[in-house]
């Protein structure tokens, strides 16, 4: 599947938006910690990601093109956050006390983990699985490890393995 075109005018919003932010940040840290990469290649169900080594952050295009004002306002500053934190403090839990610090305390946006973007359209075949308690639903990338006997996976809430359904 093809990645949507970005327009100008959103890739200058997320632009500001991460300038805002890296601004807000320096002063309150007082530093002058530069402006990281922004690329729009981020695939899969995640919003985006941040890469500590090459000082970059990589954002889903689809979900920003369905989502864009929310999508500026909680996903940038979020990966902002995981790169300044690697900067200022080294190498910590990814949304340890540290993180949570700089969402709130610094760049002022609540400390979420994980977005609530609706999935549907980027959401590719699933197999079903389950456990002891309840079904689940496998990405092709999980049931692949599992069939190639590479991984195993268990449910979060009783623990059990997850058995492929028939």
């Amino acid at each position: 599947m093809k990645s949507p075109r970005i327009p100008i005018a959103l890739q200058q919003s997320v632009m500001r938006c991460l300038r805002e932010n890296l601004a807000k940040a320096n002063l309150a840290l007082n530093r002058s910690y530069p402006e990281p990469k922004l690329v729009y290649q981020q695939r899969g169900t995640s919003a985006g990601t941040a890469w500590l080594q090459e000082y970059e952050i990589r954002l889903n295009p689809v979900l920003l093109a369905e989502n864009q004002q929310a999508f500026i306002d909680e996903v940038v500053p979020h990966e902002l956050a995981h790169l300044l934190v690697w900067k200022h403090f080294g190498r910590v839990a990814p949304h340890g006390k540290e993180w949570k610090w700089m969402m709130e305390a610094v760049l002022g946006v609540p400390a979420r983990r994980t977005h609530q973007f609706e999935l549907s359209s980027i959401r590719t075949k699933t197999f079903p699985y389950r456990c002891r308690c309840q079904q689940h639903q496998l990405t092709i990338r999980r049931h692949n490890r599992v069939v190639r006997g590479e991984a195993t996976y268990r449910c979060v809430h009783c623990g059990e393995p997850l058995v492929a359904e028939v």
